[in-house]
């Protein structure tokens, strides 16, 4: 059994900033964003609620959406990694894949005819079936190790990541691809405007007057690699996991506990792994969602445990993308370290009197070896990741 740090060599993301890693760096330096009505489903609720949909993209009719979206960012992450199929055939390749729709609310169709009585062909639930995410990654590259699907609501991706790296730390697995992938759809869309934590204009994180999220799709993926496997192919480590914590405090279904205790412990976890100190932390990629509650809480804990470390939120750039943010984020934090440059927190413009402290209003160049990106879940669920700075910096 290895210990910490793990080595992170590629990473892929596809999501509204971009369709490629490049792409979407650019759109967050840029600050550009695009919300807009959903295109993909027909929605007949009174007010039009803005969304961060994956343009110019179409999936294949034999995968549904999700798992589609999951291939694509693990294709970029391998080549970024320099894996060619053929390396990868020879190797234990573990497949962890973070999301909550996961696909399987998206064939109404089906349904309806169903309970209309008709006889439907089954073509859409054997699609349902074939596209669990993890599998259909597993089977399109190929690889031979743990295959794993984790469903933990909005701290999925993250999840995933930090499962992954403990495979290669046991010893389970010599690379592993990891991350979220989670698309849009009609039911997950309604559903989250009956929470009534939806804002019907483009979503402000930590500003006064946020009134709550976007949704969003997209899949972000990591290849995490054994030393001894990058050591032998001479590979570069764009970053290292440092660490991962996941705490759940059960509070509430869908509401943060008002004193943060479950982040807190995840943090300090996470922090343990490789005895990081709090000040040795260069930024966090926080949560970060734009409702009040989650913002609330989130930035009290900041304020608490970074005290002067600058935070921002990246989902003003892809919305909330639920299983599959922990994944994108963590692939943005990873790249956004190696640059030595974070991102202003896109949509926030007026401080909360309320909150204890505020994100970064614009870009901002930072030096040091660490940041944290973290996910607060529905359930009291919250999981954090470490990251160290790699030899590629």
């Amino acid at each position: 059994m290895t210990t910490w740090p793990v080595a992170i060599t590629g990473l892929g993301c596809i999501c509204a900033a971009g369709g490629t890693v490049p792409e979407c760096l650019d759109s967050l330096y840029a600050g550009r964003r695009a919300p807009a009505h959903p295109t993909r489903f027909v929605s007949s609720h009174p007010t039009p609620f803005p969304v961060f949909e994956v343009r110019d993209y179409r999936e294949p009719p034999e995968l549904l959406r999700t798992s589609a979206l999951a291939v694509q960012a693990a294709r970029e992450a391998f080549a970024d990694a320099g894996f060619s199929p053929e390396e990868l055939r020879g190797l234990r390749v573990g497949v962890c894949v973070g999301t909550t729709v996961g696909s399987a609310l998206n064939d109404e169709g089906f349904c309806r005819a169903h309970r209309a009585g008709e006889e439907p062909d089954l073509f859409p639930m054997e699609r349902i079936l074939n596209s669990n995410p993890a599998a259909v990654i597993a089977r399109a590259f190929k690889c031979s190790g743990p295959c794993q699907t984790v469903v933990n609501a909005c701290a999925s991706g993250t999840d995933a990541v930090g499962l992954a790296a403990s495979w290669i730390r046991g010893g389970i697995c010599d690379v592993t691809i990891a991350g979220g992938a989670d698309e849009l759809g009609r039911i997950t869309y309604h559903g989250f405007i009956s929470l009534m934590i939806t804002d019907d204009s483009p979503c402000k994180p930590f500003d006064r007057d946020r009134k709550g999220l976007n949704l969003g799709e997209g899949a972000g993926m990591l290849v995490l690699e054994s030393e001894q496997v990058r050591v032998r192919r001479g590979a570069r480590a764009r970053s290292f996991v440092m660490g991962y914590g996941s705490a759940c405090d059960a509070y509430h279904l869908t509401a943060p506990q008002p004193d943060g205790v479950g982040l807190r412990q995840a943090v300090a976890e996470a922090l343990s792994c490789c005895a990081v100190a709090a000040d040795q932390v260069s930024f966090v990629n926080a949560h970060g969602t734009g409702t009040p509650d989650n913002d609330r809480v989130e930035s009290r804990v900041l304020a608490e445990l970074f005290p002067g470390v600058p935070y921002h939120s990246t989902k003003g750039y892809t919305g909330h993308t639920l299983g599959a943010a922990g994944g994108i984020e963590a692939v943005f934090t990873v790249a956004c370290l190696e640059r030595g440059l974070i991102p202003a927190s896109a949509g926030f413009e007026n401080a909360d009197p309320e909150l204890a402290g505020e994100p970064l209003r614009s870009n901002r160049e930072v030096a040091g070896g660490f940041a944290l990106s973290q996910s607060l879940a529905f359930g009291g669920s919250n999981s954090v990741l470490l990251f160290g700075k790699g030899d590629a910096a």
